[in-house]
């Protein structure tokens, strides 16, 4: 929600890409120092307070009840690859939207009517 690719915040936070990815997946929550942890809240602008009194669930339950069921959909199946495969089908949808990004952009030729 903040925008930042994994890399951009591990690097700001001082922590490594793949500890911070072992982080968000879980695999290594349970070994999370404190100052990890302390450094990733500033890294998102987030006190302990808010993260532990509810606000940062409630902002990402509520992207969440905001995604389509096309998009939830489309979430599901991405996961259920393996990340080399995962990470592909990403960049090359990135590129599909950045392409219909542009293409909505630009503006509509106008007709030149020749007048007798």
């Amino acid at each position: 929600m903040a925008g930042l690719s994994q890399k951009e915040a591990a690097l700001s936070s001082g922590l490594g890409e793949k500890t911070l990815s072992s982080f968000e997946t879980g695999e290594r929550i349970t070994s999370m120092k404190l100052a990890q942890l302390l450094a990733l809240l500033a890294v998102y602008d987030v006190t302990p307070a808010e993260f532990f009194g509810g606000r940062v669930e409630a902002e990402v339950f509520g992207e969440l009840e905001r995604l389509s069921a096309c998009e939830l959909d489309l979430i599901r199946q991405l996961r259920t690859l393996p990340q080399e495969a995962r990470g592909r089908v990403e960049e090359k949808l990135f590129d599909v939207i950045d392409t219909a990004q542009a293409l909505t952009a630009r503006t509509p030729l106008r007709v030149v009517r020749k007048t007798a």
